[in-house]
């Protein structure tokens, strides 16, 4: 009988990589295990594990698992890995076969409904990944993943930004709004999904942002300003989070989660913001030469287009 790990072994060599490297395939009990690495290598992708005579049967998967069964993913079939594989996480050094951090995203059992060398169909049944999916090849090594049944998150919002009215006076009821900068920038909503994003096309320094996100899904609102001769993408508000949409969620509860994602990085950071506190952020913006100050109600929702929720009042 063939050795089904030969080729697995050939790519990695014992001492130059952490991975384990066994001297025959093994298996579970059961024989119906899996696991999904999240693998930060020279491109982000998951690696969809799934175990078969001894081995784990594997697929690189750049998007993830399809949330919505009216779109199919790209799986690259690659070499059987060790069921050691199930429980491997750390850092394959630079320059080593699949160089980069990896990480265990799910594991979990599965149940086969088909299993033939152009299509394997199974139930997941998994903490994160749950649901029957289909993988049908394509040419060669080039598989696609789908999910079968309903989606499982919230579909992307087609919006246009959310605008704020010109108002010459500030609002009677300042304790009912939230005061931030208005910046004079370029306005940009920045979709993220499978670790990437559109926006990334235009302005490449977001690919790390994207690639930060991992699996999670996400709608940011922002804004291209220049500051000290540098460009930064200021973000002040959150449409999409994690497979559930924000648009209708009061801006309190939208500016939570946003705070909440830690937005630091040396081309994008989260625009500070301040309930109830209008004249100190009016004067700051005067000082720094910003055009003005922009009042966000704490309750309104996310309205594209000009809203009179939100207001513009100039320095």
């Amino acid at each position: 009988m063939p050795d089904k790990l030969t080729q697995y072994r050939s790519k990695r060599a014992p001492g130059r990589t952490p991975e384990p490297i066994p001297d025959a395939p093994s298996g579970t009990p059961g024989g119906n295990a899996f696991v999904i690495q999240e693998h930060h290598a020279r491109s982000l992708h998951w690696d969809l594990r799934l175990e078969r005579d001894g081995v784990l049967v594997s697929w690189a998967v750049p998007k993830g698992l399809p949330a919505d069964p009216d779109t199919n993913h790209l799986a690259v079939h690659t070499e059987d890995h060790p069921m050691e594989y199930l429980t491997f996480h750390g850092e394959i050094p630079k320059g080593e076969y699949g160089g980069g951090s990896m990480s265990v995203w799910d594991t979990g059992t599965y149940e086969t409904e088909k299993w033939s060398d152009r299509e394997v169909k199974v139930v997941l049944n998994g903490e994160r990944a749950s649901g029957r999916f289909v993988l049908f090849r394509t040419r060669g090594k080039n598989w696609m993943i789908h999910r079968m049944g309903s989606a499982v998150r919230d579909p992307f919002p087609g919006l246009a930004p959310m605008e704020p009215t010109p108002r010459s006076r500030p609002p009677r009821d300042v304790s009912a709004y939230a005061f931030e900068f208005a910046w004079g920038g370029r306005r940009l909503l920045v979709p993220i999904d499978g670790g990437r994003t559109e926006a990334a096309g235009e302005h490449p320094w977001l690919r790390g942002l994207a690639e930060s996100f991992g699996s999670r899904t996400a709608v940011l609102d922002g804004e291209l300003v220049t500051l000290g001769g540098a460009e930064l993408l200021v973000f002040y508000d959150l449409l999409y989070d994690d497979g559930h949409t924000l648009t209708g969620e009061p801006y309190t509860v939208r500016r939570a989660a946003l705070e909440a994602l830690d937005l630091t990085g040396a081309h994008w950071q989260t625009a500070p913001s301040w309930p109830g506190d209008l004249a100190p952020v009016r004067q700051a913006a005067r000082d720094q030469g910003l055009p003005g100050v922009v009042a966000k109600r704490l309750d309104s929702p996310y309205e594209p287009g000009p809203s009179k929720h939100w207001l513009f009042l100039k320095s």
